[in-house]
């Protein structure tokens, strides 16, 4: 646990609680580190989720399930990553399966644990940190959901590609999805996606390989989204 306190000071659950509070903090949680292998589910759909986690090592991502057996991504997440800190308090069933993506460890422990107040300065930020980690992943739903009210395909992929470059700071950047994930993600068929994707490289707005991608024209893509 002591090697994984600087990351944990780093994540927006524990962001400025020192390493002298945090360690007694982690003890008062009840905090665990499992290990996952590639695969593995760490939340099922339509199983309760009264657990809060980090992401350590390795990867995870999260999915919807549709009726048709199709996967809806919904994020994926590296070491840093806190997941389970919107399920975990609602006392529905989870809508969505997180699973390793690869090999990875998490740091665990029970939502109710995080709720008892004691008083401390730690704690007391530790609730201010989960509230805002909370409120930031609604404003991310909320981006989502403008991206697919979004008509035109094209338009879908310049919001999309734009809101990750300002995420990343750089208009070169690397997407978590692979081409039939980002398909999924943006409610749209995964050949369009290519074909279009293949257009606007064309048309010289960008330069894309795989999962990554170089925006050149910027301000004609924010135009293609009006």
């Amino acid at each position: 646990m002591e090697n994984y306190l600087p990351l944990l000071q780093s994540t927006s659950l524990f962001a400025g609680i020192s390493a002298g509070e945090l360690r007694p903090l982690l003890s008062e949680l009840g905090a665990c580190i499992r290990s996952y292998g590639r695969g593995e589910a760490l939340v099922q759909a339509g199983a309760p989720s009264r657990r809060v986690g980090v992401v350590l090592t390795g990867s995870i991502e999260a999915y919807r399930p549709a009726p048709s057996g199709a996967r809806i991504p919904i994020t994926h997440m590296g070491p840093g990553g806190v997941f389970g800190d919107v399920l975990g308090g609602s006392s529905l069933d989870s809508p969505v399966t997180v699973v390793a993506s690869a090999p990875c460890e998490v740091l665990l422990f029970p939502y109710e644990k995080l709720l008892q107040p004691d008083g401390s300065a730690a704690r007391q930020r530790l609730l201010q940190n989960l509230v805002r980690t909370i409120s930031d992943k609604y404003f991310l739903l909320s981006r989502r959901v403008d991206l697919l009210v979004i008509k035109t395909l094209r338009a879908k992929v310049c919001a999309y590609l734009l809101s990750e470059a300002e995420q990343q700071g750089s208009m070169t950047f690397t997407i978590p999805f692979s081409r039939i994930q980002l398909a999924d993600y943006l409610n749209c068929d995964r050949s369009a996606l290519s074909r279009e994707l293949s257009l606007m490289q064309r048309d010289g707005l960008l330069d894309t390989y795989r999962s990554s991608f170089k925006l050149l024209e910027p301000e004609a893509l924010r135009q293609m989204i009006l």
